[in-house]
């Protein structure tokens, strides 16, 4: 019983999960070093390396559109990442990669997915 115990009370003492990157005060980082930088509002989400703009997330609506140059490459809301309307991902999938707010971490996760991080 207190070996089942020392089991139980380790595993729920290790997270399910490390997520590759950290975000921490408009930093995205990973192993410590800044590999982005993020400007959040509650209506924009701006992705930037080394001071130059790696694409956006605008909020109209309920719904996130995150674009790269103007265009549109995805959308999200209410927990789910959509492309051409239909089902991408979860916003948890995202967070499994960006330890950050949802928001940020489904821009980040879209923006690498198209290959613009």
């Amino acid at each position: 019983m207190k070996t089942l115990l020392v089991a139980v009370i380790a595993a729920v003492a290790v997270p399910a999960f490390a997520a590759d990157y950290r975000c921490t005060s408009g930093r995205v980082e990973k192993s410590g070093s800044t590999q982005y930088t993020y400007k959040e509002s509650s209506s924009e989400i701006v992705i930037e390396k080394g001071g130059s703009t790696k694409g956006k997330a605008v909020k109209r609506g309920s719904k996130w559109y995150v674009e790269i140059g103007g265009s549109t490459q995805a959308t999200f809301e209410n927990g789910k990442i959509e492309k051409g309307g239909s089902s991408w991902a979860s916003v948890s999938d995202a967070q499994r990669t960006y330890d950050c707010s949802a928001d940020v971490a489904a821009t980040l996760w879209v923006l690498a997915q198209k290959g613009a991080l």
